[in-house]
Order: C-alpha cells, then sequence, then structure tokens
C-alpha cells in the first residue's frame, strides 16, 4: 500500500501523524484551527493521544498543529464516514499490521540495541579526557565508599550494579583482596599506591577487645578508571 499519509515516531517508539496533513487528505471544508477542537470534543487528551506543536511556515507566522497517534487518527477518520475517512482508516489499520508483524518488532528491538550501545561509545569519549589525563572527579576528596560509587554509576551512567554485586566484580577482577581474615574486600596494595583507593581505619568494638578494621573507599581517581572500565563491560555485555 502507498504511503497516503506521512507518518513518524515519537520517543517512545509510536506511530504519530501531523493533524493538518489528516485534515488534509479528509478534504475537511472547515478550517482547521476550528475542526480539531471539535475533534478534541470526541473525548481525546492532550499529552496522551495527541502534542501540539508549530509547523514551519514559508511566509507569516508558524501555524498551529498536532501530533496524533494512530489510535486517535483511525478515531477520527471513523467520524468522518465519508470515502476518504474509511481510506484513511484502512490505511492506518494496515500501518499497524505492519508495526505489530514479528519483523518490525525484531527490527525495532536491534535498532534499540544498537542505539544503547552508540550511546554507551559516546560516553566514553566524553568521559576520555578526564581518564586520559588522569583527572579526578570534582569534590574536595573524592574518596567515597562502594555502596555511594554504586549508587552514582547507576544515577549517572546506567550501569545497574548494586553494592554487593560491584564488591563481588572488584574481588573477581583483582582490585579487592579475596582471602578470608580482617584483610578481606580491603584493596590490594598496589592499587592504593596508584591511588585508586584509600583505606578508612575504624575500630570495632567487642568484649574481647577492640579490633582495628577498615573501610573501602574509591577515591576520584578511581572512580573515574572503574567507571571506563565498567562502560566498556557493560557495552560488552548487550
Amino acid at each position: 500500500m502507498n504511503q497516503l499519509i506521512t507518518t513518524q515516531n515519537n520517543e517512545q517508539g509510536e506511530i504519530i501523524i501531523s493533524g493538518r496533513e489528516l485534515h488534509e487528505f479528509l478534504e475537511v471544508k472547515t478550517a482547521y484551527k476550528d475542526w480539531f477542537p471539535r475533534m478534541k470534543e470526541y473525548g481525546f487528551v492532550e499529552g496522551q493521544d495527541f502534542s501540539s506543536f508549530l509547523s514551519g511556515s514559508t511566509g507569516g507566522r508558524p501555524s498551529q498543529d498536532h501530533h496524533i497517534k494512530i489510535d486517535m487518527a483511525k478515531e477520527i477518520a471513523m467520524i468522518q464516514r465519508t470515502e476518504k475517512g474509511k481510506e484513511a482508516r484502512q490505511y492506518f489499520l494496515h500501518l499497524e499490521r505492519m508495526w505489530n508483524s514479528p519483523e518490525m518488532v525484531i527490527k525495532r528491538a536491534m535498532d534499540f540495541q544498537q542505539q544503547k550501545i552508540i550511546t554507551l561509545e559516546t560516553q566514553i569519549q566524553e568521559d576520555k579526557p578526564y581518564t586520559s589525563f588522569g583527572k579526578v572527579v570534582s569534590m574536595s576528596d573524592g574518596a567515597i565508599n562502594i555502596g555511594h560509587f554504586a549508587k552514582i554509576l547507576y544515577d549517572d551512567h546506567g550501569i545497574n550494579i548494586g553494592r554487593n554485586k560491584l564488591i563481588a566484580w572488584l574481588r573477581d577482577n583483582g582490585y579487592l583482596i579475596k582471602q578470608e581474615g580482617a584483610e578481606k574486600n580491603l584493596p590490594k596494595q598496589k592499587y592504593i599506591e596508584q591511588g585508586l583507593f584509600k583505606v578508612r581505619p575504624t575500630i570495632v568494638k567487642r568484649t574481647s577487645g577492640d579490633v582495628q578494621s577498615g573501610t573501602t573507599l574509591v577515591t576520584g581517581k578511581g572512580q573515574v578508571k572503574l567507571t571506563e572500565v565498567l562502560l566498556q563491560e557493560f557495552k560488552k555485555a548487550i
């Protein structure tokens, strides 16, 4: 079927069309500025069924137009009770069948994954000035605990890894000590010397006597370095 009316996809991937273009196709005699408010009276809601925007103009002021979702467009076409309305409705039903076909569902999924990869690669490129020149994050000291770092990874970079999984990842990748004992989950000395971690001494009070322990902190430099590594890992997992 030939393209009768131009379609687009909104940010949610839904099919939308121009209200003015639909008005023109249906050959409605009433002016668009009077016709569309009458269509809204059938129960359509802005932000749910349509959105307003100003269309370009070759002369004078831009015109009011609307992005209409496919369900609203079908109902409007049916309301007209004309041959053009019937033709438009059949066209919209055809678009829906095509949109929901297995081939299109797979294509949209692949496009979505590709966009995620592009977004991650862009983020890595944007972060390179910090990692290349050893800049630390803009904090007075920059050192934070692993739970806080896990939250930053999720909030700022979309890496969904909690505190416990992050600790396990740091152990498995050789940054933290694996062996059981007082030093478990403390950073290895070479990474402390590289400035990626600090250890904050803590005293654990026990009936048998106070025991000195330590809390692992990720420095500003460590946050930048580990974020770059984790972004690369996350990209491979997609």
